[in-house]
């Protein structure tokens, strides 16, 4: 089983392939990181977290819409791919890359975003839980916490995407802002405590 703890299985994944998940080359990705995007409430972020970046593909689009991004990975090799992107995308002066586990010490300091991009179902329960905790404890308030999972079963991860958006539903301190689901994966926007809907923000309604 995969463990979030044990990096050997996505060194063994980058050893076979510079980009094992087709993240620059699949539909799928692109219509993915698309519609997370188009997910976020606000139009800019002061500072995000994203862990298990992989190859930066998301993080370089992240860091068009942060002051700031932290991003996280625990293969040293995905973690220099990502650099050369965000070298070549010029978006590097503002991402702070880190190998790092997900259930190794975060980054200090808050976030008002918190992306968690196919990464929660490496965790067994008792980690989720305590990742979820530390995601609201580090998010400001008003922030915004964004999940997505892939929907099918992989029987060598220890959880589905349904089992950890239903314990996301379930964390206290979260406020339901948004929710997108089909076949192949789940979206889902929180924020910290209730905020104003995007059209009232905009004066609206």
């Amino acid at each position: 089983m995969v463990s979030a703890m044990d990096p050997g299985y996505f060194e063994s994944m980058y050893a076979e392939s510079a980009d094992p998940w087709g993240f620059d080359e699949r539909w799928y990705e692109r219509r993915k990181y698309a519609l997370t995007l188009a997910a976020l409430p606000r139009p800019h972020y002061r500072r995000a977290f994203e862990p298990g970046c992989s190859i930066g593909v998301l993080t370089a689009q992240l860091a068009r819409r942060c002051d700031r991004v932290v991003a996280t990975d625990v293969v040293s090799g995905a973690v220099e791919r990502a650099r050369d992107r965000l070298r070549r995308e010029g978006v590097a002066g503002r991402v702070e890359l880190c190998l790092a586990s997900l259930v190794g010490p975060w980054p200090p300091g808050t976030f008002d975003l918190v992306v968690f991009s196919e990464v929660l179902y490496y965790l067994t329960p008792a980690e989720l839980g305590t990742t979820l905790n530390r995601a609201v404890d580090s998010l400001e308030d008003g922030g915004t916490l964004i999940a997505v999972h892939w929907q099918h079963h992989v029987p060598e991860y220890p959880q589905t995407g349904r089992a950890v958006h239903d314990a996301i539903a379930a964390t206290d301190g979260l406020d339901p802002a948004g929710s997108y689901r089909d076949t192949d994966f789940h979206l889902d926007v929180y924020t910290r405590g209730p905020v104003p809907s995007v059209a009232a923000a905009d004066g609206l309604s």
